[in-house]
Parts: C-alpha cells; sequence; structure tokens
C-alpha cells in the first residue's frame, strides 16, 4: 500500500501540472475530467500488477505488458519540460527591440531623395539661365536638423516653436551667409515636392534665384518633411 500510495501522489503531482497548463488555456474542465479517468486507472492498474505478479509464478508473459504503462505516462513531463524553450525563444524579444534602435537612424534621414532634389533644382535653374547650386555640409545639416525638429514635434513653419528662424538655424550650423528656405510636407517622391514647390510663386523665386550659389537638402520620411536650405 504505501507504493500505492507513491503513485497516486506522484500522479497527483503530474495532474496539477497538467492542469495548471490546462487553466491558461481554457479547458479545465476537459482536462479534469481526463484526469480524474487517469487516477482511477492508476489504481486498476496497481490491482491488476498485484495479480499479474501472483500470476507471474505461473507465467511470466505478463510482466512486459505492465511495464508498458509508465512510458506512456512519462511523455507528459517533456511535453512540459519543453514549453520552457518555446517560452525563452519568444524572450528573443531583445531582436525586436534592437529593431527601434535602428530605425530611428533610417527614418529621419533619406540622402539619396535629397541629392534628388538637388539634380532637380540645377535643371529648373538651368532653363532659366542659372548656373548650378553645390551642396553644402553645413546646409545640409542645418535642413536636416529642421526636417527632424519638425517632424518630432510635428509643426510646419520656418520658425520653431520657440522663435528661432531659418537664417539663425543656418548660421548656428556653421553657415555664414544665409540666402533662403524651402520647405514642404506630405510628399513622398522629388519630384512631386519639386512640382510643389514650381508651382509656388514665392518658392519657384527661391529655386531660380542666380545669386543664390549652395543649397542642402533635409528629408525625414516620418511624416515626409522637406527642407531646402539657400546661401549665398
Amino acid at each position: 500500500m504505501p507504493a500505492v500510495n507513491s503513485r497516486k501522489k506522484s500522479l497527483s503531482v503530474v495532474l496539477g501540472v497538467l492542469l495548471g497548463g490546462a487553466l491558461a488555456a481554457g479547458g479545465y474542465l476537459t482536462l479534469d475530467q481526463r484526469a480524474q479517468a487517469d487516477v482511477a486507472a492508476g489504481e486498476q492498474r496497481v490491482a491488476d500488477d498485484l495479480s499479474a505478479f501472483r500470476a507471474a509464478q505461473q507465467t511470466t508473459t505478463s510482466a512486459p505488458a505492465t511495464t508498458t504503462t509508465p512510458p506512456s505516462s512519462s511523455t507528459a513531463p517533456p511535453s512540459s519540460s519543453e514549453a520552457p524553450p518555446s517560452s525563452s525563444t519568444e524572450s528573443s524579444a531583445p531582436t525586436s527591440s534592437e529593431k527601434p534602435k535602428e530605425t530611428p537612424k533610417a527614418k529621419p534621414v533619406d540622402g539619396s531623395k535629397g541629392a534628388q532634389v538637388v539634380a532637380l533644382v540645377n535643371q529648373e535653374r538651368a532653363k532659366a539661365g542659372c548656373g548650378d547650386v553645390g551642396v553644402d555640409d553645413r546646409l545640409v545639416k542645418s535642413a536636416q536638423a529642421h526636417s527632424d525638429d519638425m517632424s518630432a514635434r510635428n509643426y510646419f513653419s520656418h520658425t520653431t516653436p520657440e522663435g528661432v528662424t531659418f537664417d539663425q538655424r543656418i548660421k548656428k550650423a556653421g553657415y555664414p551667409k544665409p540666402g533662403a528656405e524651402n520647405i514642404a510636407k506630405g510628399s513622398t517622391t522629388a519630384e512631386q515636392t519639386m512640382k510643389m514647390w514650381m508651382n509656388s510663386e514665392g518658392h519657384r523665386r527661391n529655386i531660380l534665384n542666380c545669386e543664390l550659389t549652395k543649397l542642402g537638402v533635409g528629408v525625414t520620411t516620418d511624416g515626409w518633411y522637406w527642407t531646402q536650405n539657400f546661401g549665398y
């Protein structure tokens, strides 16, 4: 009988683990009935083992049949022991948490679109008889910073919420002779942005001002903010 009690105790431990998992999955009733059936089957197996033991003195062939039942009951722990690895792979969330670190770098800056804007500006200037504008890194810095700032703080203006004007921003970036600034929002291509500017008299005037010889373009794809900073 101590062996029977020990067997029932181990069964109750296994069933407790299984029932705990079933509660999380919403299958408590079904698995509870199954657990009760398993316990009853366990008690019946003990009785069968006792009768088989007596019969073993006469016939030894029944012993292999009784030894096949423990492996079937031992399959439950491996299934539950395999669960932690699956949950630990989900804790590879650090990989997903590393993505946000990369996106801020890719999100604000798109140098290729800025280069496309410069090329389109020089095409329009050539039609008007103006020389090409050259790219100045200081103007690029001030233009990109303004696009980033408008995107981050959700405003659209040549003047920051603190009252800083475009020429002050350009000088702060180290360029001594600020000339003009064009901004745009919402367009997703350089061609579309240039059409918007060329269809506006004030923006067109800045682009075709032959006295302006330097340009920096900043593009932020989060909200699509575009900035042109011209310099003399």
